[in-house]
């Protein structure tokens, strides 16, 4: 039975479940049911076992060096949802200590499989969101990688801290302006509009476009910022006539 086919009473006692299990595998030094857990064919499963992870990690510094050497471990192994579920764990570690588990994210960029690379992105965005230096300055180094799709991906994982903070990773996304690969181009258009309709961000954007070089990518953005005040109108802080309004004023 999923996680989610259990009554909410049963969901808190597997949750209980899992995280002694792991505790006490954690002081054994044995893996039998963390690898059960990590390769669960049940995502909710496996993220419950992900999270008691970054818990016991930040709450126990004795098990600190053992959880990155168990991750380190489970990262080699053949099923990738087990290295999925070592890579979301990593995230939710380097929400606060992101130095030690960088190499997760340096070698699951690069790996084979699709849910791993997209585990890489999904925790850049939740660990950016919270500490941004780190996160931000890693992200950075693949600005210009060879690879458009690493390219992609790293300006898709930067947009969470943009949308409160869009000054934080503006110049980042400028120096993809000249991208040539489409995707890449429209990933870029796409952010644009995502950290541009909360409170004082269209202003942000809007001041830092002006700074822009390529101004056939400025304009498609501006268009992706006015149709992302209709389509989050229940979310924007502007209605969309308000958003064209400032855009016509103060974009010269």
């Amino acid at each position: 039975m999923n996680f989610y086919d259990l009554p909410k009473e049963e969901r808190v006692l597997l949750v209980e479940k899992i995280n002694k299990e792991l505790v006490s595998e954690l002081n054994t030094g044995k893996q039998k049911k963390i690898i059960t857990y990590f390769s669960d064919e049940d995502t909710y499963i496996r993220k419950t076992a992900y999270l008691a992870i970054g818990r016991i990690y930040m709450a126990n510094t004795v098990f600190q060096k053992k959880i990155i050497d168990l991750l380190d471990t489970l990262f080699t192994e053949e099923d990738f949802k087990i290295r999925q579920t070592v890579v979301n764990a990593a995230g939710e570690i380097g929400k606060n200590d992101f130095k030690t588990v960088e190499h997760f994210f340096e070698k699951g960029l690069f790996d084979t499989h699709h849910s791993v690379r997209n585990a890489v992105i999904g925790s850049v965005k939740k660990m950016g969101e919270v500490n941004p230096k780190p996160v931000l300055a890693w992200a950075k180094k693949y600005l210009h990688h060879p690879e458009k799709e690493i390219r992609r991906e790293i300006c898709h994982g930067i947009e969470l801290r943009g949308r409160k903070y869009p000054q934080d990773i503006l110049p980042l996304l400028k120096e993809l302006q000249w991208d040539k690969t489409a995707r890449v181009y429209k990933t870029l258009v796409h952010v644009i509009g995502q950290i541009a309709y909360k409170k004082g961000c269209l202003e942000t954007v809007v001041e830092d476009l002006k700074t822009w070089e390529n101004k056939k990518l400025v304009q498609e953005a501006l268009e992706e910022i006015i149709d992302v005040h209709d389509r989050y109108k229940d979310f924007a802080i502007k209605t969309q006539a308000e958003a064209i309004a400032y855009i016509e004023k103060h974009y010269k």
